[in-house]
């Protein structure tokens, strides 16, 4: 039996049914999600799933010789977390690539690690800052300057992303990504000039990415050998806030089957540590129909394994009935007319038994897909037992949700609000802001609501963000938008996180509970996301998470319990250096509450001396040391 920390359970002679335990957790306070056993102390893993729920001594009788015990030490343990809506796949390509400003406290101490990167990055290599992050979150409330781009690295090209909005380019960049001033402007983008004409080094999205993310993908890349281990530090960076699960959303620049093959490849090799089911996006313009066409004749969602499976087609059907998501710039119109193509698109996909989801930010958007389900369902199509979702949906009107619920739809909700919520406000005000998107009324509706980040290109991938956002309103500037009416509990918060997630790939029979006969998913944390004070949510992150039985992610107490990973390659990347998400300390242990706990630790001392004197172990009148040196 091996233990870390000490387990106190001693290896029984025999367990109940002939077989012991391959892992046990003692001494924890397990938030189970289970209605039949909402709370527990102990758990125990055999084969990968939960063998045993229940009290440290119910389970003592499964600990063999070879049992691994983990003492949780009293801290809480919650069902692995589940992003509904991350580009895992993607940001697992890039990770080791990019300077992650996602935490960091300042522009002054990003702009210092982007000087630092400037002073390892090999000529031809790009730095690349890519989403986690806002100028909100910064204490001088403000982005970069191209001018302070140049500054720090006035020969290697910076290309810095911001939400959806813009991209900042230092000088080297410009030239690389061949802008000059003859370069057009693209449809639905801007390359900002000085007064000569020539590119100043500000992109923006008018209101398509697409300027963005065309000149993103004009930077190297990684070859595959890097590319597999990028997305195994990715994937140990996610198992590092608790992820077990995610569900690759697709996205612009995600070509099938090439970009899908790295995980593809880990998958066989059993080196997945979250558990991954994704989608298929068209990606070329007037081809999406043929497309859909080969897929649907291949393969069908939940072909696969418990660690890697097809789950549908989207977030795009056709790439005229997207809407944009840039609150910067005014809602766009789509074209009159797409829904002929868009109908073609969903029919193919029911009739073949495929789900599928859609990406609709605005009610507008949402408001005609409907006529289309509509259409339809008047065929007997819908609702057909397809797993179907609209992603966003933040102006969706209580009038839509009725019909979604009516057509056996959900939605899956992110917190983009956390770094757009003022953008959006200042477009569309406070009262809209507040019900952006409309969580609580999803849910009065009964429909399957799911929660995830949309990262990693405008949001963090941090899950405990965006559990904060769900459960105070707050965005990572601290500004509310939403009143307490629009809140949802820290248990409905959770149960997004996890059953939420699950219910997008029809796994909820495996995920998101801590029950005999579910999957072995399971994070102890490092705060008790259910008591902590609200402004530290964000800070949490694991210390043990658990996949299928299996420890891929030890921090803390447990560090080195984990499973080994290469080390980072290319050397110079930045994540070798500065590693992923940068971590603060939480509110409470900072500034006014600081002096305040010395206060109490003050207060606490002078209580034991009076107990030390009342005992006869100190006199009455404290003893003092002259100094000259504090005499007044």
């Amino acid at each position: 039996m091996s233990s870390m920390p000490v387990g106190g359970i001693s290896a029984a002679h025999d367990s109940p049914d002939g077989e012991y335990a391959d892992l046990v957790l003692r001494n924890g306070k397990i938030h189970t999600q289970d209605p039949a056993q909402p709370a527990a102390t102990a758990l125990a893993v055999r084969g990968g799933r939960i063998a045993a729920v229940g009290d440290d001594a119910d389970i003592a009788g499964l600990v063999g010789p070879a049992t691994r015990v983990v003492d949780a030490i009293g801290r809480r343990v919650v069902p692995g977390l589940n992003d509904s809506h991350l580009h895992v796949i993607r940001g697992g390509l890039n990770y080791v690539l990019e300077l992650r400003w996602d935490g960091v406290p300042s522009l002054r101490q990003a702009l210092a690690m982007l000087r630092e990167q400037a002073g390892r990055t090999p000529k031809g290599q790009w730095i690349r800052v890519v989403g986690g992050w806002t100028a909100e979150q910064f204490a001088e409330r403000r982005m970069p300057t191209p001018a302070e781009l140049t500054a720090a690295a006035p020969d290697t090209p910076v290309f810095v992303l911001h939400l959806y909005q813009s991209a900042v380019l230092n000088r080297a960049a410009v030239h690389a990504a061949g802008f000059t001033r003859d370069t057009p402007d693209p449809q639905g983008g801007q390359i900002v000039r000085d007064r000569t004409g020539v590119p100043n080094g500000l992109l923006l999205a008018a209101p398509s990415a697409l300027i963005l993310y065309s000149t993103l993908a004009k930077a190297p890349v990684l070859d595959e050998t890097d590319k597999k281990i990028s997305t195994r530090h990715f994937l140990r960076e996610l198992n590092r806030f608790g992820l077990t699960s995610a569900v690759d959303a697709a996205g612009g620049f995600q070509n099938f089957p090439e970009n899908y093959a790295t995980v593809t490849a880990l998958a066989r090799a059993g080196e997945l540590s979250v558990r991954i089911g994704y989608h298929l996006f068209p990606q070329t313009a007037g081809q999406e129909l043929a497309d859909l066409r080969r897929w649907t004749e291949a393969v069908r969602p939940g072909d696969g394994d418990e660690w890697l499976r097809l789950n549908g087609a989207g977030e795009n059907l056709t790439w005229a009935a997207a809407d944009f998501e840039n609150f910067s710039e005014p809602r766009p119109e789509l074209a009159a007319g797409y829904e002929g193509e868009f109908e073609q698109a969903v029919r193919l996909l029911v009739e073949h038994g495929w789900g599928f989801r859609l990406h609709a930010t605005y009610d507008e958007t949402i408001r005609r897909d409907l006529a289309v389900f509509e259409k339809l369902a008047a065929d007997g199509l819908f609702p057909a037992g397809n797993r179907w979702l609209f992603d966003h949906a933040e102006t969706v009107s209580p009038d839509s949700l009725g019909r979604i619920a009516a057509l056996a739809g959900g939605i899956s909700v992110q917190n983009r609000m956390s770094f757009q919520g003022r953008a959006f406000a200042e477009r569309y005000g406070a009262t809209a802001a507040a019900a952006a998107p409309p969580v609580t009324d999803m849910l009065r509706f009964g429909l399957p609501v799911a929660a995830g980040t949309d990262a990693t290109r405008v949001s963090s991938y941090n899950p405990w963000v965006a559990l904060h956002w769900l459960v105070t309103g707050r965005t990572v500037g601290d500004r509310l938008l939403r009143p307490a009416d629009r809140l949802v509990t820290r248990e409905q918060a959770l149960e997004l996180y996890t059953l939420g997630g699950a219910r997008v790939t029809g796994e909820e029979a495996d995920k998101g509970v801590l029950a005999e006969g579910r999957f072995a998913d399971f994070a102890i944390l490092s705060h008790d996301y259910l008591t902590v004070q609200a402004a530290d949510i964000p800070h949490i992150e694991s210390v043990l998470t658990v996949v299928g039985g299996r420890i891929v992610y030890a921090a803390d107490t447990y560090e080195g319990l984990d499973e080994a990973l290469p080390p980072v390659t290319p050397a110079w990347s930045p994540v070798a250096h500065f590693g992923g998400y940068q971590t603060t300390l939480p509110p409470s242990t900072t500034g006014a509450r600081q002096a305040d706990l010395l206060t109490e630790a003050a207060a606490e001392s002078e209580r034991h001396r009076q107990w030390r004197v009342a005992r006869g172990f100190a006199p009455e009148e404290p003893s003092r040391v002259f100094d000259p040196c504090f005499v007044l």
